[in-house]
């Protein structure tokens, strides 16, 4: 062969080897180095996990009255990755890969109103809503949390969603447990509410495990908050194959939400409407009915209220101004909240005495005492005359207790107010409790007077629950209970019980004496005097709290009523603290009013109506329990409260004298003294209305078969 021809076959040789190693080079690289990213683009079948929330724990009374449930809510939901995937695909489709150039700069908002509202709207299931929601949904969340487009659907719109099977990509129809509270209004400030799952914080692990993600929704008012961790339940994972248009095939798993533990209260829900109801008769008031033998709660009741239901799933912004504006504070549990105490602290101060060896001690009253150039008025200006321990809290003198108080020490009243639960929180199962103040504790020391001493006169306003002192009557309850049992001061209760359906019990029944006063210096014969001062005070001639006694009923009681400041206004806060009956206490009740004249007129005849229901349940008698609408108290001045006919079962003559307290003109009267810890009202979801682009009325795509 010629050298010419053999140099062309070489190089022909060397080409062709080297295209097929170009072409070998190119097949590794697609079969083998990139194969698992092609096999991606590849259209086919794949699986969604989907988180659900967990079915949240009913809560009910003492007896399985069910007060917070769950109802079947049915949703419209947006997958919104899924929403413009299938609309992106449409694009291509239509009009080739030019249309998709500027895809991103598409608002997602627009995407669902030209693309998912139009074909909603043929089946009647479209509304307005608010595309700023929607956007900044997407914007913060993309794909993982769903969209709730709507979460009002009847029972009805969603067999004729199921039926039709509108396969849309991205929309979805679920289930969820709607919170509810069956009887409105009652005990809202015991039950709380909760707050829609906000978005937040999903751990990096969740991401990577779920394609969509539902949280849980939270209580953040009340026993739903104190108790969220056991009422909230577990999670449910639901696993979808999807086709490669986004379309549904088949359900592949599917785990259940559980449902949470069940929370059973102290309250009856029958006592609670009973006390709520009575409290309506002034405009801003607190109750607390409590076993004294347990320190289980019968009754919490604080007017105004508010309806929990309102909030579910989320408050429209007008009702939530109305709340918030409205200054009687509906938000406000006044049960577990400073009053200024007035003459209830005669009650601790007594106990002081006993302790401390002045339990037989007798005083004059003249009328008044003086602290230098200062005099302290008794609310019987002409004096008492000599008296004792028992006339003194029945009479409820003020010269006596100051005295007494002064004898016994600034520091001592303090141990002995401390022991009894005053100037801390009780540690009830609710948030935002008062922890009060007492005249040289911590509190008092580092807040309201920092570098003071307590000076007799501040001892002695203290026996009167005037001045530096503040408590709430849930506290009261607490110490009253103590008396009436006889020495025992128990943890006051509102949770009763906690039992998950599949482990049982989780809190038990159990009562909590936190101190036995028998066994820290008080004898049961010094505690017998002050039960009688209670007994005389609301059953003998010249006892202040003779309108909280029932005829045929041995009640013990004890008024009181501070000179505050309410608003800028003064006035005073009216007390009663009682308990019955006699030898074998089964109830105390304690009622304190806003801006009531005095305990006597005002506070006396509210403990009175209450007891009358608890004894005519006992005799029979069923209570009523109805669904409350909310209540949203006022500011009048309540001069007294009548009580009704009752066919001569009460003599109506009493000797009530105001029991003002501190009435001396030169005596600075002081305000209501609140927590440190200011009231927080924990703000709910609030309801987005729909704005005017979510309004419009969706144009359809025309889109060519």
């Amino acid at each position: 062969m010629e050298p010419r021809y053999r140099l062309r076959l070489y190089l022909l040789t060397a080409l062709i080897l080297v295209g097929f190693g170009a072409l070998l080079s190119r097949l590794y690289s697609y079969q083998i180095e990139e194969r698992s990213r092609f096999i991606k683009q590849i259209p086919s079948n794949y699986t969604v996990t989907i988180r659900e929330p967990g079915i949240r724990g009913v809560i009910t009374d003492r007896n399985g009255v069910i007060l917070a449930n769950n109802r079947r809510n049915y949703e419209v939901v947006f997958n919104l990755d899924d929403i413009r995937a299938d609309y992106k695909r449409y694009l291509i489709e239509s009009g080739g890969k030019e249309a998709v150039k500027d895809f991103r700069s598409i608002k997602t908002s627009k995407i669902v109103n030209d693309w998912v509202r139009p074909k909603l709207a043929r089946h009647k299931l479209d509304k307005n809503y608010s595309t700023h929601a929607l956007d900044t949904h997407y914007i913060t969340h993309g794909g993982l949390v769903p969209f709730t487009f709507r979460n009002d659907l009847t029972y009805d719109q969603f067999a004729y969603f199921a039926e039709h099977n509108l396969e849309l990509p991205g929309v979805d129809l679920r289930v969820r447990p709607r919170r509810q509270y069956l009887y409105g209004s009652l005990a809202s400030h015991l039950l709380g509410y909760v707050k829609q799952w906000e978005k937040g914080a999903i751990s990096p692990e969740e991401k990577r495990k779920f394609r969509h993600y539902t949280g849980d929704s939270k209580g953040i008012a009340g026993v739903e908050a104190t108790m969220n961790k056991y009422l909230t339940g577990a999670e449910g994972i639901k696993t979808l194959l999807k086709n490669e248009k986004g379309e549904v095939l088949q359900m592949v798993d599917y785990i259940k939400p559980d449902a949470g533990a069940r929370v059973e209260l102290s309250i009856d829900a029958r006592i609670q409407c009973l006390v709520e109801n009575t409290l309506r008769r002034v405009g801003r008031a607190a109750a607390v009915v409590m076993d004294p033998n347990t320190g289980e709660i019968l009754a919490m009741a604080s007017v105004p209220d508010f309806t929990p239901n309102f909030f579910v799933p989320s408050i429209d912004s007008k009702t939530w101004r109305n709340y918030t504006s409205n200054k009687a504070n509906p938000f406000n549990n006044k049960a577990i909240r400073n009053f200024a105490p007035g003459s209830t602290f005669k009650l601790p101060t007594a106990i002081a005495a006993a302790m401390h060896g002045h339990a037989y001690d007798t005083e004059s009253c003249p009328g008044f005492i003086s602290y230098g150039k200062t005099k302290i008025h008794c609310w019987k200006t002409t004096g008492h005359g000599t008296l004792g321990l028992e006339e003194s809290i029945q009479r409820s003198c003020n010269c006596y207790f100051m005295k007494i108080a002064n004898e016994i020490g600034s520091k001592k009243m303090l141990n002995s107010f401390e022991l009894l639960g005053l100037g801390k929180k009780t540690g009830i199962e609710l948030p935002s409790e008062s922890t009060g103040f007492i005249p040289g504790n911590r509190l008092w020391k580092t807040k309201l007077r920092p570098g003071e001493f307590v000076t007799p006169s501040q001892t002695g306003m203290m026996s009167l629950g005037q001045g530096d002192t503040a408590a709430s009557p849930l506290q009261l309850a607490a110490l009253v209970s103590a008396i009436a049992n006889r020495g025992r001061y128990y943890k006051p209760r509102i949770v009763k019980r906690v039992i998950d359906p599949h482990t049982g019990i989780l809190v038990q029944n159990r009562p909590h004496l936190k101190v036995n006063l028998l066994q820290e210096g008080l004898k049961l014969e010094h505690l017998e005097r002050i039960r009688k001062g209670m007994w005389l005070a609301a059953n003998e001639n010249g006892g202040t709290a003779r309108r909280a006694s029932v005829e045929g009923r041995d009640i013990a009681a004890k008024t009181g009523t501070s000179q505050t400041s309410d608003m800028g206004i003064e006035s005073n806060d009216a007390w009663t603290v009682a308990f019955a009956p006699y030898d074998k206490p089964r109830y105390v009740v304690v009622v304190a009013v806003k801006r009531g004249t005095s305990g006597g007129a005002v506070a006396g005849p509210l403990a009175h109506l209450i007891f009358r229901g608890l004894f005519a349940r006992e005799e029979g008698l069923k209570l009523p329990l109805v669904k409350m609408k909310e209540y949203q108290g006022d500011f009048v001045i309540h001069e007294t409260i009548e009580l009704p006919d009752e066919g001569g079962l009460i003599d109506l003559a009493y000797e009530d004298g105001g029991e003002r307290g501190n009435e001396a003109s030169d005596i600075p009267m002081a305000p209501l003294i609140e927590d440190p810890q200011t009231l927080i009202i924990p703000k709910p979801t609030i309801k987005q209305e729909a704005d005017a682009e979510g309004s419009k009325p969706p144009q359809a795509i025309i889109i060519n078969e």
